[in-house]
């Protein structure tokens, strides 16, 4: 294993490097939650959820209706569910006059969020050139280069 001196990176240099040039200003803090970000991108990893998300988003929906749709199992689909409610995307709602019927409707305001947190976080204004602050185009010279 090298060390960040025997790639041409004295750390000290570096420090020196970023707090002369470098404010603290120009670095900047995520535009958003990142846990929460994290939370709602676990949901939506699975290519199954997105395609449950998308037909609630559509319109409210129950199990059999999802079940039918996807051509998916009704616990495959409970599972899905669970996901998406546990991320906080997804509500439900019992029927009034039979319990046993469960409706799932999009979470407008979770949505809502989730966009502008997306919009927020992938910002193409967002990126920012590199620091060149190690490696060989760093501009440091090395040790050995001096000796020889």
């Amino acid at each position: 294993m090298t060390s960040t001196r025997d790639r041409g990176c004295d750390p000290h240099i570096i420090r020196n490097m970023l707090n002369n040039s470098v404010s603290i200003e120009e670095i900047q803090r995520p535009p958003t939650a990142l846990s929460r970000l994290g939370q709602w991108l676990r949901a939506l990893a699975e290519p199954r959820r997105l395609l449950i998300l998308d037909l609630i988003i559509q319109g409210v929906q129950c199990n059999c209706e999802l079940g039918e749709a996807l051509q998916m199992a009704p616990n495959l689909i409970s599972h899905h569910l669970k996901a998406l409610r546990g991320a906080g995307l997804v509500k439900v709602e019992r029927d009034t006059l039979d319990a046993r019927w469960v409706y799932y409707s999009v979470n407008r305001e979770a949505l809502e969020e989730l966009n502008a947190a997306f919009g927020a976080f992938f910002d193409p204004a967002r990126i920012r050139p590199r620091r060149l602050t190690c490696g060989p185009d760093c501009g440091f010279i090395r040790l050995t280069e001096l000796v020889s």
